[in-house]
């Protein structure tokens, strides 16, 4: 169910001068319209931020409904996006006094955020902590168990330029991994054959007993879910890490 708006400000503000305004304010326009659920409340903020602008209304009417659109999920590049395409049905002088004000509200989330923050936030499943088998990575990297029962599913993520070393998954039957890519950009690398750029929605299907490497490209984080294939006698032997020649050669 909706959170229900409430609004007091016509009735602190005007409530003896102008009650009746107060009421319109308060109970209609904020009450009867704001809570309607034919449109949800993400949309109706962003209509309000557009017709606002359009209007050339740049005072602290638009500054509130610029926070409640942040406070009902519009992230600041939608928000961005948003007064972009109207400057061009508004006119370029008004986005540009927009724009400062869209940056104050949305300044305080943008500078507590760290890099890892902000990259979660584009994920399906939690970052975690810092993976314990970090030896065997060149850089960062974190693990966060997704299902432990049945089939071992993980998400493991890498800082930029991040990678785990040459490893073999031995099996004396079944065994390999899966890696469904979901967010970042990549790669992965079997022994012998050239390096794949890896995206969110990727796959790669890793069998038994071939040596290989993945991890993150230079300048962009990257997650991806191992998935553990059932395997009879498995375990992971740890090579050499790629060396950071054939590391900067990929593109």
């Amino acid at each position: 169910m909706s959170e229900k708006i409430v609004q007091t400000a016509g009735r602190d503000a005007l409530g003896e001068f102008a009650p009746d305004f107060a009421h319109f304010n308060d109970d209609v326009l904020f009450g009867e319209n704001w809570n309607n659920t034919d449109i949800d409340l993400k949309t109706r903020s962003i209509i309000t931020v557009v017709s606002l602008m359009s209007q050339g209304v740049t005072d602290n009417s638009i500054r509130y409904h610029i926070n409640n659109a942040k406070n009902h999920g519009v992230s600041k590049a939608e928000m961005a996006a948003v007064i972009t395409h109207t400057a061009f049905y508004a006119g370029w002088p008004h986005a540009w006094a927009v724009f400062n004000i869209a940056k104050e509200v949305y300044a305080d989330d943008a500078a507590a955020l760290s890099e890892k923050d902000k990259f979660e936030k584009t994920l399906l499943f939690p970052i975690g902590e810092p993976n314990p088998y970090g030896e065997f990575f060149v850089g960062q990297s974190y693990l966060s168990p997704v299902s432990t029962e049945q089939i071992p599913i993980y998400n493991v993520t890498f800082e930029p330029a991040c990678r785990n070393n040459w490893h073999i998954h031995h099996a004396k039957s079944g065994g390999g991994q899966m890696l469904i890519c979901i967010g970042g950009r990549g790669y992965y690398q079997q022994w012998g054959s050239p390096a794949r750029e890896l995206k969110a929605g990727d796959i790669v299907n890793i069998p038994a007993e071939i040596k290989h490497w993945h991890g993150a490209t230079p300048d962009s984080w990257f997650a991806h879910l191992a998935v553990e294939i059932p395997a009879e006698q498995g375990s992971t032997q740890w090579c050499e890490a790629i060396s950071d020649e054939d590391y900067s050669k990929l593109k």
